[in-house]
């Protein structure tokens, strides 16, 4: 399982993080070689001290890192769970109320076209029909709906999508 690509981790992180693994490894072999070559007396050296102390921050700092970065892949992982989750309910909710309306599978089509905001003509280049065609069957949503345009439809179904147990019945408007 590669963490870049499951993840949707960028590359630059991966790119940075191994840049300071390797300045880390480098710091900390210099502090080791300058312990060996100095003894005992590299302990009260302010230099060797300073180097020392900036080698170990830095192995706390990746550290620290690394165990943020998966606690970040974690939570994105949480939440695109939920996302989905969200969405299958979205789908359903949609789905009980155009089977309660009756809608004809090609209504079907053109109501969830423009419930993702599509226009009358971006719904009939996608359908392969004339603009006509999408009007008409957008005037039956309507009518089955119990509402009278885009907006009251969507309304209808944000409201829906709001309750505890959505009421997929038509509204009863009286038209004028």
């Amino acid at each position: 399982m590669s963490l870049a690509k499951n993840s949707r981790l960028p590359t630059g992180i991966l790119v940075l993080l191994t840049a300071q693994i390797f300045c880390a490894v480098f710091f900390l072999s210099d502090v080791i070689d300058d312990f060996r070559a100095y003894g005992s007396s590299a302990l009260y050296d302010w230099h060797m001290q300073i180097e020392t102390a900036s080698a170990v921050f830095l192995w706390m700092a990746i550290l620290f890192e690394i165990r943020l970065l998966f606690a970040l892949l974690r939570r994105n992982a949480h939440l695109e769970h939920n996302l989905s989750v969200a969405q299958a309910a979205m789908h359903d909710v949609i789905q009980v109320h155009f089977e309660s309306w009756n809608l004809t599978p090609s209504e079907q089509d053109v109501a969830t076209f423009m419930v993702k905001g599509l226009s009358i003509s971006e719904i009939a280049e996608l359908r392969g029909s004339a603009e006509g065609t999408v009007k008409a069957h957008l005037h039956a949503i309507y009518r089955k709906s119990g509402t009278h345009n885009r907006g009251e439809v969507l309304s209808l179904l944000i409201d829906s999508l709001m309750e505890d147990t959505p009421d997929p019945q038509p509204t009863t408007q009286t038209t004028t």
